[in-house]
């Protein structure tokens, strides 16, 4: 079993930055694929950023290229979602994902636990 708690999220303006967290829980998590998906109201979920359990691959979608950067910290068992030039188009609910192997997993369902879920809320 594992826990994830997001962190970090909040109130920014249109440019602005904020750094999510997710900590989880457990003693396997350089194990894990971890995720951070998005979704807004009325939207489907979406990827936005994945890596692999040994942080040497990354995935980011088109939307964020460029702006957000997705790390983690095995011996502190925490993924981060830098994100920067944030746009009004950006806030939803983030929430982070972990998937037990590596692989190139992109839907939701290929996840296996999941965090609450942090608001992000970029104003214009």
């Amino acid at each position: 079993q594992v826990q994830l708690v997001e962190s970090g999220g909040g109130l920014v303006q249109t440019g602005g930055s904020l750094r999510l967290s997710c900590a989880a829980s457990g003693r396997t998590f350089s194990s894990y694929t971890m995720a951070w998906f998005r979704q807004a109201p009325g939207k489907e979920r979406e990827l936005v950023a994945r890596i692999s359990n040994s942080g040497s691959v990354t995935y980011y979608a088109d939307s964020v290229k460029g702006r957000f950067t997705i790390s983690r910290d095995n011996a502190k068992n925490t993924v981060y979602l830098q994100m920067n030039s944030l746009k009004p188009e950006d806030t939803a609910v983030y929430s982070c994902a972990a998937r037990y192997g590596s692989g190139y997993y992109r839907a939701p369902d290929n996840y296996d636990y999941w965090g609450q879920g942090t608001q992000v809320t970029v104003s214009s």
